[in-house]
C-alpha cells in the first residue's frame, strides 16, 4: 500500500504492507550440506575441481579459443557491428602491438562528444543515447522528443509497487533490478512483441524506470532493516537522467550542477563498449534466440553484476581505502609503489595479487574512458577537499603498471581503465556502494538495446556455437543397488 501524505510529498510505503518473506532463508538453509541429515550424499559437493576443469592441453589440440580469446588475448571475430569500435591494439603480422585506446559511438568519437555537451553545458547523455539507438545524432526537437517520451515513462505501472518492495528484497541492488524487469513483463499487454515500435517503447521504459526502482530497493532494503516506513520518491518531468539518479538516490539532500554534470560523463562512457563485452555479448545472445526485451536486460545485468565485468568497480574501492589505510604518506612514490608491490607479491589486500583497476581486455597503452573521467572528476574532488585521495590514486594507475612488469617479469603493456576511478567518483556524489554497478547497468541500456536491435533485424541468425566433447565414452550402466 502506498500512503500518500496530506499536500503531496513523497509517498510512504511501510515494510508490513506487502506479503511477509521474513523467514525465506530458516526456510531454505543454505548452505544445505548434511541438510541435518547422515551425510551420504554430501558427496555432491566436492570433486568438481577434477571433474569439471578440461586438461589445458587439450584447448591447444582441438584448437578451441578459451573464453573466446585467441592466444595473444585478443578476442575471437564473432560478429560485425555498425554500433561502435573499441580500439586498443593494432593486428599486424608480428601479432598484436599495442596502441592508444579510442571509444567511436557510431563513427564519432566519444571524447568529442562529451567535450562538445561539457562546452554548451548541457547534459549529453540523452544525445548519446539517441545517437546508439537511431544511429544519428538528433536535431534540438528530437532530442527535445527523446526525453519527453521518456518522461512519460518513468511512472512504475499501477499496482507494480504493490508487488515490489517487500518481494525483491535482497543483499544485491543488481539481483532486485534483475526481478524488477522481469515484472514488467507482467505489466506489458504485449511483452512478446519485438517490432522495432514496441523495441524502442520497452528501452524508454526502461530508462526512465530503472533509476528509481534501483532507488527504492535500495530504500526498501534499509527500510526493512530499521523496521522504518518507505519513502518513494517522487518524478521529477524534465530531469537529464544524471539528475534523475542523483535526486532520487540522494533524496532531499539535493545536488550541485556539477556534480550533476560529471554523473553525466560517467553515463556517457559507460553507455557502450562494443558487442564483445560479456553483457552486451549476453543481450545478442538472448536477442538472437528471439526471446522478448525483459529477458534480454534481465540477463544482461546478471552478466554485468560479475566481479570481472561491472562489478568490478566495487572490488577497486576496496583496494583504493586498503592502500589509503597502510600508507602513510600518499604523496610518497616509494611508500606507494611498495606497498603496491605487497599486493601484487599477495602478500597484502585480498592475497590474489591483483591491482583492481588496472589492465584490460582490449586497452593497451591507455584508456580512453578514464583520461575523460579524471578531467571532469579532478575539478568536483578539489571542490570537495578529496584532491590528496584523488592524486593518490592517480600515483596508482602511473606506479601500477611497472610494479606489475616488475613483481611479475613481464613486458604485457598494462594501463588504469575507467573501474580504477569509477567508485572514488561515486562515493565523491554521495552514491552508495551497492548502487555503482545499477548505475552502470542504467547506462549501457543504450548499449544493449541497440545491439539486440541489430542483432534481431540485421544478424537473422541464433547464436550457436560449439562445444568439442572431451569425456571419456563406454561407461557401463550399473544397476541402482549394485552401486
Amino acid at each position: 500500500m502506498i500512503h500518500l501524505p496530506k499536500g503531496g510529498g513523497r509517498p510512504i510505503l511501510t515494510p508490513r504492507d506487502t506479503p511477509a518473506f521474513d523467514h525465506v532463508a530458516d526456510a531454505y538453509p543454505m548452505p544445505s550440506v548434511g541438510l541435518g541429515l547422515p551425510p551420504v550424499s554430501d558427496g555432491l559437493y566436492h570433486g568438481y575441481e577434477d571433474v569439471d576443469v578440461v586438461p589445458s592441453e587439450l584447448y591447444a589440440k582441438y584448437d578451441v579459443k578459451r573464453g573466446l580469446r585467441n592466444a595473444d588475448g585478443s578476442g575471437v571475430l564473432v560478429g560485425l557491428t555498425t554500433i561502435s569500435n573499441v580500439h586498443g591494439y593494432n593486428k599486424t603480422d608480428h601479432g598484436v602491438e599495442p596502441d592508444e585506446g579510442d571509444l567511436i559511438y557510431r563513427g564519432y568519437r566519444v571524447a568529442d562528444l562529451i567535450e562538445h555537451s561539457q562546452a554548451e553545458d548541457r547534459f549529453g547523455y540523452e544525445e548519446v543515447a539517441y545517437l546508439l539507438i537511431a544511429g544519428k545524432l538528433p536535431s534540438r526537437e528530437e532530442l527535445d522528443d527523446f526525453r519527453a517520451r521518456i518522461d512519460a515513462r518513468k511512472q512504475l505501472p499501477e499496482g507494480y509497487f504493490g508487488i515490489f518492495p517487500r518481494a525483491t528484497y535482497s543483499h544485491n541492488i543488481m539481483n532486485v533490478l534483475q526481478r524488477a524487469t522481469l515484472l514488467l513483463y507482467a505489466f506489458d499487454p504485449n511483452p512478446d512483441d519485438t517490432s522495432p515500435t514496441h523495441e524502442i517503447d520497452v528501452a524508454l521504459s526502461l530508462l526512465g524506470r530503472w533509476p528509481r526502482t534501483a532507488a527504492v530497493a535500495h530504500a526498501a532494503h534499509k527500510a526493512e532493516l530499521a523496521d522504518e516506513k518507505l519513502v518513494v520518491p517522487p518524478i521529477r518531468e524534465g530531469y537529464s537522467m544524471a539528475e534523475t539518479v542523483l535526486d532520487v538516490l540522494r533524496s532531499d539532500d539535493g545536488f550541485t550542477h556539477d556534480e550533476a554534470m560529471l554523473l553525466d560523463v560517467m553515463l556517457i562512457l559507460h553507455a557502450e563498449h562494443g558487442g564483445g563485452n560479456n553483457s552486451t555479448f549476453t543481450t545478442r545472445v538472448l536477442s538472437s534466440s528471439g526471446t522478448d526485451a525483459y529477458s534480454a536486460y534481465a540477463a544482461a545485468i546478471g552478466s554485468l553484476k560479475g566481479p570481472k565485468h561491472g562489478g568490478a568497480n566495487f572490488k577497486v574501492s576496496g583496494m583504493i581505502d586498503d592502500v589509503a589505510a597502510h600508507v602513510r604518506h600518499w604523496d610518497s612514490e616509494d611508500e606507494v609503489a611498495s606497498y603496491l608491490t605487497k599486493i601484487v607479491r599477495k602478500e597484502a589486500f585480498d592475497k590474489t595479487g591483483l591491482i583492481y583497476g588496472l589492465g584490460h581486455a582490449v586497452y593497451t597503452l591507455s584508456d580512453p574512458r578514464a583520461q575523460i573521467v579524471k578531467t571532469y572528476a579532478r575539478k568536483v574532488a578539489a571542490e570537495k577537499g578529496l584532491s590528496e585521495r584523488f592524486d593518490l590514486i592517480e600515483s596508482i594507475e602511473r606506479l601500477g603498471p611497472q610494479v606489475m612488469r616488475d613483481v611479475k617479469g613481464s613486458g604485457k603493456a598494462i594501463c588504469a581503465n575507467i573501474d580504477l576511478y569509477t567508485g572514488f567518483i561515486y562515493s565523491m556524489l554521495g552514491i552508495e556502494p551497492d548502487l555503482y554497478t545499477a548505475i552502470f547497468a542504467m547506462a549501457r541500456l543504450a548499449g544493449w538495446t541497440a545491439h539486440r536491435m541489430e542483432e534481431l533485424y540485421g544478424a537473422g541468425r541464433i547464436i550457436r556455437p560449439a562445444y568439442n566433447s572431451v569425456m571419456p565414452h563406454g561407461g557401463v550402466y550399473v544397476p541402482i543397488d549394485e552401486r
